[in-house]
């Protein structure tokens, strides 16, 4: 059985029945997160959110990317969020390599470099810090007063702020 197969069985077994007490695809809270795609962040845990309060935008290292900024972009102008948290984390798989030995091996093994940017950081605050600069500085995002950059420690569950 492989691991889509077990997760399609866990649906049938499991308690989801959608979310027909969420009407809208307008977030609750008005809020959105950018965070890792790394397996032990729960984020709904981490900020005790509940189902329909706030999108969840996810990528490796939790980077304000193009993608992320467009996603942002239709958050914030068609479906009303004021607010965004960015949050990354410790022992982060970015931090591990760097953009060059990852394009180089990408390279070495597919003949061509990649046309994006991979974002490998060494200090995660730094990286929180240009990732909240790029949704501040975004002409696209028009509600850009109350963003806010966290750490995210995966082994103590501490959440420090970026300022």
């Amino acid at each position: 059985m492989t691991a889509i197969d077990d997760l399609l069985q866990r649906h049938i077994d499991g308690p989801d029945h959608g979310a027909p007490e969420v009407p809208t695809p307008v977030p609750g809270l008005h809020l959105a997160v950018v965070t890792c795609m790394d397996a032990r962040i729960k984020v709904f845990d981490v900020f005790g959110l509940r189902h329909g309060e706030a999108h969840i935008m996810r990528n490796a290292g939790g980077i304000v990317t193009d993608d992320v900024v467009r996603s942002l972009s239709i958050s914030q102008r068609k479906l009303q969020t004021r607010e965004v948290i960015v949050m990354q984390h410790t022992s982060c798989g970015l931090s591990t390599f760097t953009d060059d030995e990852f394009r180089e091996e990408l390279e070495g093994d597919t003949g061509l470099r990649p046309t994006w940017a991979v974002e490998a950081f060494r200090e995660v605050k730094d990286s929180v810090r240009q990732s909240v600069e790029r949704v501040r500085r975004s002409p696209f995002i028009p509600h850009t007063g109350n963003v806010r950059g966290f750490v995210y420690d995966v082994r103590t569950a501490a959440l420090t702020e970026v300022l």
